[in-house]
């Protein structure tokens, strides 16, 4: 009698999941299209500097500018998810995004772009709070494919707005690219208003305001000074400033986040063994996607008689990537089917190593079209393998009341791995590089070098995943 009673429960919850995939698809969505927002007007910044008007060192603040916000605003929106529903912030995020692509569509200015292009970069919270509403409504056991799905969002949505953003502003000019952030923007928003629900009563309490703009001085002065490393040579008084900021602020912050109660950022749990070592294993790892994405544009784009010398354009650069895309993709159900069966830690590993596996071959095989695709598609695959797991493991790690402010500070760790990496690219190009057609493009040896330390970087971040700790055992979570 008890085995018939628990077969009914186990088909009463996987009817129940089975239920809840139009939700996951659309929190999926959803957060494929805040990821866009980091790339969608990267290789048509030019167009950007004609339209705008602009020089084009000014037009690359609309790809920084957004950087900033999201950096700022993921960990201060998780965490007010924890505190006063993940739902509700969900359906601020998206609302953000929504009036800054108004904003910047609206074609008032350069100063009114920016500010559109600011309040976009807000949405990078959707896939934090998503992972954690998804957490909350799967069982357990089960929610690994949902998470996989999820975080692999970042990678897809990346690729994606690379691959977008020549044909939005081919067909609809720069303007295009905002609307279609827009009515995507919207679309989600009606999607998350019908489907989506709050999993769990939320504690409320007083929010840290100074905590968070403590954190937003600090982020935002480490993220510019990282981005704008290139700046030492013409602007070194102004950097030295900006970097005695955060230096300054982050002497007063940390102590105060120790003593606050509802701190924005909890210091004991972040820095414990097991999700510290998660959260570095994370930023090597994500250089191997970010490096993909760089690297690959980049070399199909040489001219002749430069590297490999393909001269892609733009647009053909960004279909060079739907391999990676695709095997990202293709990967994700399967990385977390695996998560449901085995270790997350080794998950995470061999990710890592399918990663820096891919390098060790464009380093030895660049050179051709093929070789460059498939190298870029076994990259994806990797990245699909770890990004699945790096959720799992921080909330495994974490207290189940603060899963979205600890997938904050993960997601905030990727994107200084991003600006990390684009600083590495940029010293890369000053010390290797050749001038052809007026840009400055690697040389065949800084690409081997390039390649070898991606290759070293994910090596590391499987190193380190191998040395995490077992998860503690979840209890199973009852389904809303």
């Amino acid at each position: 009698m008890s085995t018939t009673r628990s077969l009914d429960r186990e088909a009463a919850r996987t009817r129940s999941t089975s239920f809840q995939w139009p939700t996951i698809v659309l929190l999926a969505l959803s957060g494929m299209l805040s990821s866009m927002q980091f790339t969608l007007v990267v290789p048509s910044l030019p167009s950007f500097s004609e339209t705008l008007g602009v020089a084009a060192e000014d037009a690359s603040w609309l790809v920084t500018i957004t950087l900033l916000a999201g950096a700022v605003g993921t960990p201060v929106l998780s965490r007010m998810a924890d505190m006063y529903g993940r739902r509700r912030m969900l359906l601020v995020a998206l609302g953000l995004l929504v009036a800054g692509s108004l904003v910047a569509a609206s074609g008032l200015g350069f100063a009114w772009t920016l500010a559109g292009r600011a309040l976009q970069g807000f949405a990078a919270s959707t896939v934090p709070i998503g992972i954690s509403l998804l957490r909350d409504m799967m069982p357990a056991g089960r929610s690994g494919t949902a998470i996989a799905v999820m975080s692999a969002t970042v990678g897809l949505g990346s690729a994606t707005g690379l691959l977008l953003s020549g044909l939005l502003s081919r067909s609809f000019g720069t303007a295009g690219i905002f609307a279609f952030s827009a009515i995507g923007g919207a679309l989600a928003l009606c999607g998350i208003l019908a489907l989506v629900r709050e999993s769990a009563p939320y504690p409320g309490g007083r929010f840290d305001v100074l905590g968070a703009l403590g954190l937003s001085v600090m982020l935002a002065s480490v993220l510019f000074v990282i981005s704008k490393s290139g700046w030492w040579s013409t602007h070194p008084v102004q950097l030295t400033i900006i970097s005695a900021l955060g230096v300054v602020t982050a002497g007063l912050w940390f102590p105060l986040q120790l003593r606050r109660r509802n701190a924005v950022v909890d210091l004991r749990t972040a820095f414990r063994r097991p999700v510290l070592l998660t959260n570095i294993a994370t930023f090597f790892a994500t250089t191997g996607m970010f490096a993909n994405h760089l690297l690959t544009a980049h070399e199909v784009q040489t001219p002749e008689g430069v590297g490999a010398g393909l001269a892609l354009s733009p647009l053909d650069a960004g279909l060079v990537m739907i391999p990676a895309s695709l095997a990202m993709a293709g990967l994700s159900p399967v990385a977390g089917a695996l998560l449901n069966r085995i270790d997350g830690r080794k998950v995470l590993a061999l990710g890592a190593l399918v990663m820096a596996s891919a390098f060790v071959f464009r380093l030895f095989t660049h050179g051709t079209l093929a070789t460059i695709v498939i190298g870029a598609a076994l990259v994806g695959m990797g990245t699909a393998l770890s990004f699945a797991a790096m959720p799992a493991l921080v909330m495994g790690y974490s207290p189940p009341q603060d899963a979205a402010a600890a997938n904050g500070i993960n997601s905030l760790i990727r994107a200084f791995s991003g600006a990390g990496t684009s600083a590495a690219f940029a010293f890369l190009l000053s010390g290797f590089a050749v001038s052809a057609e007026g840009s400055q493009f690697l040389t065949h040896t800084g690409l081997s070098v390039a390649f070898g330390l991606m290759a070293a970087s994910c090596a590391l971040a499987a190193v380190l995943a191998l040395v995490l700790p077992a998860v503690r055992n979840e209890p199973e979570r009852r389904i809303p």
